[in-house]
């Protein structure tokens, strides 16, 4: 997709320039005339609102750095210092942490939109690892951050968070340790976790580059999963996609702007403006809701070192996805049973979310009377949580492989250009258009 630039400068200065760092070109050949497929529709928009998001978090978090003072001792007072004192620092710290969570859920859009879509496939697997190590970094950075205000969710929750690692056999205490800095969560801890949630922004954004570098080279997928086939089937990104990405990113701020300014609070703990008291535990212990699924998966096995290497496991499965997936087809418009399961997926992210909420112990349907197995109420939340659990990871290493073989998909248009089939009228796949044009 890198071919020829068509960029010609037009002042002495741009000329001057050009012969010596091309910069303005690549600005005008990556923002400007840039060919993208021409059907791409409103989930392919969610890049430029990520984008969007990683610099409010950047500005916001330099400017919250400026008064924030990383001693257990004074952490909490300086944040409420910034709230009281320091001048629309109550705006700069709600932008902050309502930023973080529309970070996650314009990730999550971003993820699923992917899944969907296939735009994991060849020759897409490197672009969607690269994805892969932004979630990482973005999970380790709001985790951290979290810890930094040193209420009473931040602090036990570092300690519940931390403590996992020890589970890990050899390596699991040194790694805790090294954590914590000491023997506990504590000062150094807090240090610690101050440096790197300021330095991973930056690595982030490193890797942001290289995604959207790696973008570039390969080309957007879109929604009928078909290779471009010629120049007819895109149009330069300016203005076309411009102007698509600044109406969907004026919507997403408005989403924004309704947290931050009505209901800034609505994604917190409460407990949270409780200042760290380690004698005193929470009846609650939950993390940030971008963690819950994640949290009920650990939760739902009861030894400890399994449920650790599942929670990790839902995150590294997701690097191994390009491979698992074993359909030539990408977009699931043209697998109608692998779709109806990657429905039922997202639901199952959903319910963990919901189970990772709540109490272990707690009914799904308060007052339903059901047997006990094992000496296991059936109707706890762990027993959703466990069910959840497995098509989670059944999904991914059962269905999607099997899917691969043994589906017939319908028929793909021959160009992004052809109009779609209707299903009604669809053919098997063996009737289409060969594999090499159907990409």
């Amino acid at each position: 997709m890198s071919g020829h630039s068509n960029y010609i400068p037009k002042t002495g200065f741009e000329r001057w320039l050009d012969a010596r760092l091309p910069i303005a070109r690549l600005a005008y050949d990556s923002l400007v005339d840039f060919p993208t497929p021409k059907n791409l529709n409103y989930w392919y928009t969610f890049g430029g609102i990520l984008a969007l998001c990683l610099g409010i978090q950047l500005v916001t978090g330099i400017v919250l750095a400026m008064h924030y003072v990383p001693h257990v001792d004074y952490a909490f007072a300086s944040v409420e210092r910034i709230m009281r004192d320091v001048n629309y620092g109550w705006l700069v710290r709600y932008m902050h942490a309502n930023g973080a969570s529309m970070f996650f859920i314009a990730v999550y859009a971003h993820m699923f939109r992917g899944l969907y879509y296939g735009s994991y496939k060849a020759p897409r697997e490197l672009l969607w690892i690269l994805g892969c190590v932004i979630y990482l970094l973005m999970m380790a950075t709001a985790f951290m951050g979290y810890v930094l205000p040193w209420g009473q969710m931040s602090f036990h929750g570092a300690v519940v968070i931390t403590n996992l690692f020890g589970a890990l056999p050899l390596i699991g205490q040194s790694i805790t340790t090294w954590l914590w800095g000491g023997f506990a969560v504590d000062n150094a801890t807090l240090n610690r976790f101050f440096s790197l949630h300021y330095l991973m922004p930056f690595m982030i954004a490193g890797v942001v580059i290289l995604h959207i570098w790696a973008l570039h080279v390969t080309g957007n997928n879109n929604p009928t999963g078909v290779h471009v086939q010629s120049k007819a089937d895109t149009v330069p990104f300016h203005p076309y996609y411009t102007v698509k990405d600044g109406f969907a990113i004026a919507v997403f701020m408005l989403m924004f702007a309704a947290f931050v300014f009505f209901s800034p609070n609505a994604l917190g703990h409460p407990d949270n403006y409780i200042p760290a008291n380690p004698l005193v535990t929470p009846a609650h212990i939950v993390p940030e809701w971008y963690f819950l699924p994640f949290y009920a998966i650990l939760r739902a096995v009861p030894d400890k070192l399994m449920g650790v290497l599942l929670m990790f496991g839902a995150i590294a499965v997701l690097f191994v996805l390009p491979w698992l997936d074993t359909s030539r087809v990408r977009s699931m418009r043209y697998r109608p049973t692998t779709r109806m399961y990657f429905f039922i997926f997202v639901v199952a992210c959903l319910v963990l979310g919901f189970c990772g909420g709540r109490l272990p112990d707690e009914h799904v349907i308060p007052g339903l009377k059901t047997f006990h197995l094992l000496d296991a109420d059936t109707n706890s939340m762990v027993w959703l949580s466990r069910i959840a659990t497995a098509y989670y990871f059944g999904y991914f290493l059962i269905i999607l492989p099997v899917m691969g073989l043994t589906e017939k998909p319908l028929a793909q248009p021959k160009s992004i250009s052809e109009p779609v089939l209707s299903h009604s009228a669809a053919l098997p796949v063996g009737a289409a258009a060969s594999p090499e044009k159907r990409g």
